[in-house]
């Protein structure tokens, strides 16, 4: 449609109430646009992750980066972001000296937008952005690690994270905590909260249980 039609037929519908089935088609074209954003970014990345494990992308708010970079505070070393989105985490992390600063994430329509925050940042080249299945990653090598997930991730999660890591990483949380570990830090309230798990606490204290656990 041309401008000037458009223009014409806004000019038209000026002034006249819409009815029960201008209201329907207005309704059904939001909703197919709706889809085709949901089908053309946010899906491609699920295709191949079973459904209990997928988690909708929600961009961490500023608060909440605040919360999670200061239980990162003072430390260094590899620092991975299982699930970056928009990468904003993986940027900040950069910017507080943690290097290798590295995101890992599923839809390619992300990765390209973290990309770009990259360049826009002036960090292009200087952090990286994985498409690679979280489940897939070899954690052996990370001193810190951060994760926005859903809550039906973290208990699966839990068992990759103390299989894989080494005693001196840190977990950090956002919006939900790991289930069965005792946080050794938190920062921040309500949806805006934070938990840090020190690897090598999380191992004694599982030690601590099984060896106190009756025969």
């Amino acid at each position: 449609m041309d401008p000037e039609d458009a223009g014409e037929m806004a000019a038209e519908l000026h002034g006249q109430t819409v009815g029960g089935w201008g209201l329907f088609q207005i309704a059904a074209g939001a909703g197919l646009t709706a889809y085709v954003v949901w089908a053309g970014i946010l899906m491609p990345g699920f295709r191949k992750v079973p459904l209990r494990l997928q988690v909708p992308y929600v961009p961490a708010s500023a608060k909440q980066v605040e919360n999670v970079m200061s239980l990162l505070k003072g430390r260094s070393g590899k620092m991975v972001d299982l699930g970056s989105g928009d990468g904003r985490i993986v940027l900040e992390a950069y910017n507080q000296g943690l290097s290798p600063a590295v995101g890992y994430e599923l839809n390619p329509w992300l990765l390209r937008l973290s990309s770009y925050c990259a360049w826009k940042a002036g960090l292009y080249g200087k952090v990286s952005f994985h498409r690679e299945d979280l489940w897939k990653v070899n954690l052996s090598d990370c001193k810190n690690v951060t994760v926005f997930l859903a809550p039906s991730v973290m208990l699966p999660l839990e068992s990759k994270l103390l299989m894989e890591l080494p005693d001196e990483a840190r977990v950090v949380t956002g919006r939900f905590p790991l289930p069965t570990w005792t946080p050794s830090s938190v920062a921040g309230e309500g949806v805006n909260q934070a938990w840090a798990y020190d690897i090598r606490t999380v191992r004694q204290t599982q030690k601590d249980k099984t060896e106190g656990s009756p025969v």
